[in-house]
C-alpha cells in the first residue's frame, strides 16, 4: 500500500533527508548493512522478551531501510548491485525478528503456536518472489494490504504488549495470505496475452569450398574442352575433304594419262 499509493509523497519527504545524509558522507550501502544489525539486536531484545526496546530498534530497523534509496539516488550511484544488496538484506532481516518472535513464543506460550511466525515468514517470502518473478518477466506486481511496510508498523504495535503479539502475528498472516494472492490473480490475468513465438529461420547450406571449386573449375574448363573438340571435328572434316580432294585430282590425272 505505502509502495504504490502513497510512494510519491514518502519519497518527496524523505528526499531531502537522504540528500544531507550523503553530504555527511553516509553511502546507501553503510545504511543497508547497518540496517541489518539494528535488525539483528530487534531480533534479541524479542527473543529475550524486550518488546519495548524491541519497538525502538524496530524503528531504526524500518529508517534504514527507508532512507537507503533517496541516499543512493541523492549521490547518483543507484545500481543493480545495490538494489540487489538491499533485496537481500531485506530478507535476512524479517528471518531474522520473526525468528526471534519465535523464540519468545517458545519461551513464554510453548506448542504449536511457535509456528506462526514461521507461517508468516512463508507468506512474507511469496509475496516477495512474487514481486521479483514478475518484475523479471517484464510485469508490475507492486502494492496489496501487506507489504514491508505495513508488516514493520503492525508488527511495532505487537509489540505494545505480550497480549498483543499472537493476534498482531494471525492478522499479519491473513493479511499478507490475501496480499500474495491478490498478486498472483493480478500477474496471472496481465501475463493472459500470448508471447509471440519468433520464427526460426533455417541456415542456407553451405557447399563445401572442395566441391565449389571442383565445380568452378569443370565450369571454367567445360568451355575450353568444348572448343578443342570443335576444332578437332573442323580440323577432321578439312582434312578428310583434302584428302576427298587430292583423290579426285589424282584420279583425273590418271585418267588423263590413260587418253595419253
Amino acid at each position: 500500500m505505502f509502495d504504490g499509493r502513497w510512494r510519491g509523497a514518502v519519497d518527496r519527504r524523505t528526499g531531502p533527508v537522504g540528500a544531507r545524509l550523503q553530504r555527511l558522507g553516509i553511502t546507501a550501502d553503510t545504511l543497508t548493512a547497518t540496517g541489518l544489525i539494528s535488525a539483528s539486536a530487534t531480533a534479541v531484545a524479542v527473543a529475550v522478551g524486550r518488546l519495548h526496546l524491541a519497538i525502538i530498534l524496530l524503528v531504526v530497523t524500518g529508517l534504514h531501510d527507508l532512507l537507503d534509496g533517496p541516499v543512493a539516488k541523492a549521490s547518483g550511484t543507484t545500481s543493480v548491485r545495490g538494489a540487489f544488496f538491499d533485496s537481500v538484506t531485506d530478507r535476512v532481516a524479517d528471518a531474522l525478528i520473526l525468528g526471534g518472535v519465535a523464540w519468545y513464543l517458545a519461551s513464554t506460550s510453548g506448542g504449536h503456536l511457535v509456528l506462526l511466525p514461521f507461517g508468516v515468514l512463508g507468506a512474507t517470502s511469496l509475496v516477495s518472489y512474487q514481486r521479483a518473478k514478475a518484475e523479471s518477466l517484464g510485469i508490475t506486481a507492486k502494492g496489496g494490504l501487506m507489504e514491508r511496510a505495513e508488516r514493520m508498523i503492525l508488527l511495532g504495535i505487537g509489540f505494545l504488549s505480550a497480549s498483543f503479539l499472537v493476534p498482531v502475528l494471525w492478522t499479519m498472516l491473513g493479511l499478507t495470505a490475501l496480499t500474495a494472492a491478490g498478486r498472483f490473480v493480478r500477474v496471472w490475468r496481465l501475463a493472459e496475452a500470448p508471447v509471440p513465438v519468433a520464427t526460426v529461420r533455417r541456415p542456407r547450406r553451405t557447399r563445401p569450398a572442395s566441391r565449389l571449386g571442383s565445380r568452378s573449375r569443370r565450369s571454367a574448363s567445360a568451355p575450353s574442352r568444348w572448343r578443342a573438340r570443335r576444332q578437332g571435328e573442323l580440323a577432321s572434316r578439312s582434312g578428310r575433304a583434302w584428302r576427298a580432294r587430292h583423290v579426285r585430282q589424282g584420279t583425273r590425272a590418271r585418267a588423263g594419262r590413260r587418253h595419253l
